[in-house]
């Protein structure tokens, strides 16, 4: 069987992003490295023991296929990721206390309940909640 073990996020301050990722979403470190030359090696994922097993890691996004495409992405009002929550509303109240800046609250699309959120390191990021 093969399963996902790594996927990345581009940002554009990997620190910035991993304060973010950690104190505000609630992501655990699972790897932090400093590689020299103000280069972090850093990867985060879901906190309490829940999907062990899967990182995160945020890639710097100043290069030349990176900076294009997030800035796309961001431009479009896409997302870069999806996250799932189990009770989205919550979550949209407790990120928005924080000062979180959503570009759409809560509502159904299609099998879901999304809404999407600024990450302040030049992403979208939707949280998505199953409807049913």
């Amino acid at each position: 069987m093969i399963k996902v073990a790594m996927t990345g996020v581009y940002v554009d301050d990997v620190a910035k992003a991993h304060a973010f990722y950690t104190n505000v979403l609630g992501f655990e470190t699972r790897t932090r490295l400093d590689l020299g030359g103000g280069t972090l090696f850093i990867t985060v994922g879901a906190s309490d023991g829940a999907q062990p097993d899967l990182q995160l890691l945020l890639e710097p996004g100043d290069g030349p296929i990176a900076e294009p495409y997030r800035r796309a992405l961001y431009e479009a009002g896409l997302p870069c990721i999806v996250f799932s929550v189990d009770d989205i509303r919550a979550e949209y109240e407790r990120l928005r206390g924080l000062g979180v800046r959503f570009t759409h609250e809560p509502q159904e699309q299609g099998p879901v309940i999304a809404a999407v959120l600024d990450d302040t390191c030049g992403n979208l990021v939707q949280l998505a909640q199953p409807k049913g």
